[in-house]
C-alpha cells in the first residue's frame, strides 16, 4: 500500500471508530486499563526507588555496622537462641577497630532509646513536652561516621564532654520545635526522662524513609552520659567508616577479623554478629520492586490480553457487518493485501487509541499520587510510557491478524450477494 493508501485506510479506521464509540471504548477498555497499570506502577516504583536512592546515599557509602542481630530484627523471641546468647558489643570494641584496623578512620558506639527499645522518652521545656523522641548517645564522631547528622547550628558535643559524661544535647527540628517554638533552643535547659541538659546544637531537617522518623525526631547526647542514665540498655551498634571508598571491602575484612578474635570465636564457626552496610537497603528495596514489577506485568498482560480478546470478537463482528462493503471494493481492484491491510490497521488503531488513554489516565494518576502523598513518590518513567504504546499497538497487531485474513479471503460474489 501507498502512504496514500495507508493515510486513507486510517482515515476509514477513525471514522468507524468515530461511528461507535460505545463499543470501541469498551472493547479498548482492557488496553486501557493494562496500559494505565503499567505507567502508574513503573511510576511509583521508579520515584521509590530515587528515593531509596536518596536515603542510602545520605547514610553514606563508607559506612558499615556491627551488630548483634540481623538487619531489620524485630521479634527477638523467635530467634534462635545462638543468636539471642550473642554477647553484646561495647566501647572498647570501638576503640579496637581504632586501633587494630588501619583503613577504618572513624568509629562511634551508638546507644539508642525508643518506644519498642527501652520504652518512651520524655523530653520537656517548661510546659512543653515531646514523647516520640528517640533517644540516642554516641561519640562526638558520630557527625562524620553518619552524614545523615548534620549540625545547622551551634556545634556537637566534645571529647571532653564525652568523657565526663556531660548533660549536653543536639536536637533533631521536629523536637526543637515541638519544644520551643519560635524561640532559639541553643543554650536553654531541657529535661530528658526527668535529668536536665543544655541544648548545644540542632540538627538539619532531615525526614525518615516514607515519612518514618527522622533525624528531626533525634536527641543526641553523649555516649558515656546515655550509659550512666540507662545502664539497662545494652544493645551498642558500631558504626564505622573509611575516608576512600575503595578501602570499604578491605575494612570490612579487618573489622570483622578483629571482632571474631576480641569474641573468640573459632576459625571454622561463623560470625556471631551481622556486618551490614546501607547497601543493603538498596538490595532489599531491588529484590522487592522485581517482584513487585513482575506482579504487574501478569496483571497488565492479563488486561491487555483481556483487550485484545475484545478486538478480535470486535474485529469479526466488522467483517460481518461490512461483508458487502468488502464485495464493493474486491469488485472495483482492491486486492487481498489491501483488505487485509485495512482491517489490520483498524485493529491496531484501536488499541493504539486505547494505549494514548491508558496513558493519559497512568501519566495523571502518577502525577496526583506525588502532589497528594508527597511520601510516596512517583516519577513518569519514559521507558515504561513507550513500552506500553508499543506494546499495546502489539496486541491490535496480534489479535487483528485472524479478522483481517477472514476479511481478505472473503469471495467478491459472495460478499455481494450478502445481505
Amino acid at each position: 500500500m501507498t502512504r496514500a493508501e495507508w493515510r486513507e485506510a486510517l482515515g476509514v479506521a477513525l471514522a468507524t471508530m468515530a461511528s461507535q464509540k460505545l463499543r470501541s471504548f469498551l472493547t479498548m477498555l482492557g488496553v486501557v486499563v493494562g496500559v494505565a497499570s503499567v505507567i502508574s506502577v513503573a511510576a511509583i516504583i521508579n520515584g521509590l526507588n530515587k528515593h531509596i536512592t536518596d536515603k542510602v546515599r545520605e547514610i553514606g557509602s563508607q559506612t558499615f555496622f556491627l551488630t548483634r542481630f540481623p538487619a531489620f530484627t524485630f521479634d527477638f523471641d523467635r530467634m534462635p537462641e545462638e543468636i539471642r546468647l550473642r554477647k553484646h558489643f561495647t566501647a572498647e570494641d570501638a576503640l579496637a577497630l581504632l586501633e587494630q584496623c588501619p583503613t577504618v578512620h572513624r568509629v562511634s558506639p551508638i546507644l539508642t532509646r525508643f518506644g519498642p527499645i527501652g520504652g518512651i522518652n520524655d523530653v520537656r521545656y517548661g510546659s512543653n513536652h515531646v514523647d516520640n523522641a528517640i533517644l540516642r548517645g554516641g561519640w562526638p564522631e558520630l557527625v562524620d561516621v553518619l552524614p545523615v547528622y548534620v549540625v545547622k547550628e551551634g556545634r556537637m558535643h566534645t571529647d571532653h564532654e564525652e568523657r565526663h559524661a556531660a548533660r549536653v544535647a543536639i536536637l533533631g527540628l521536629g523536637v526543637a520545635g515541638a519544644l520551643f517554638g519560635p524561640l532559639d533552643p541553643i543554650g536553654r535547659e531541657i529535661r530528658v526522662n526527668g535529668i536536665p541538659f543544655r541544648v548545644i546544637g540542632l540538627f538539619e531537617q532531615h525526614k525518615g524513609l516514607f515519612g518514618g522518623p527522622g533525624v528531626d525526631e533525634f536527641v543526641i547526647i553523649p555516649y558515656r552520659t546515655f550509659a550512666k542514665m540507662h545502664p539497662e540498655i545494652e544493645e551498642v551498634i558500631l558504626t564505622v567508616s573509611v575516608d576512600d571508598p575503595a578501602d570499604f571491602d578491605k575494612a570490612e575484612s579487618e573489622a570483622v577479623e578483629v571482632m571474631r578474635r576480641r569474641r573468640n570465636v573459632p576459625p571454622h564457626k561463623p560470625n556471631d554478629f551481622e556486618v551490614t552496610s546501607p547497601d543493603l537497603l538498596a538490595d532489599l528495596w531491588e529484590s522487592l520492586t522485581q517482584a513487585i514489577v513482575a506482579l504487574t506485568l501478569i496483571v497488565a498482560s492479563i488486561g491487555l490480553v483481556v483487550g485484545g480478546i475484545g478486538v478480535m470478537n470486535i474485529m469479526l463482528v466488522n467483517v460481518t457487518e461490512r461483508t458487502a462493503e468488502i464485495g464493493v471494493r474486491k469488485a472495483v481492484g482492491a486486492r487481498r493485501k489491501d483488505i487485509g491491510a485495512q482491517f489490520l490497521l483498524e485493529a491496531m488503531t484501536l488499541t493504539g487509541m486505547g494505549g494514548i488513554i491508558g496513558i493519559v489516565l497512568g501519566v495523571g494518576f502518577s502525577i496526583s499520587i506525588a502532589l497528594l502523598v508527597p511520601d510516596l513518590p512517583a516519577r513518569v518513567s519514559i521507558f515504561w510510557t513507550v513500552m506500553s504504546f508499543v506494546m499495546a499497538i502489539a496486541v491490535g497487531l496480534f489479535f487483528g491478524i485472524y479478522p483481517a485474513v477472514k476479511a481478505a479471503n472473503l469471495e467478491p460474489v459472495n460478499c455481494l450477494r450478502y445481505e
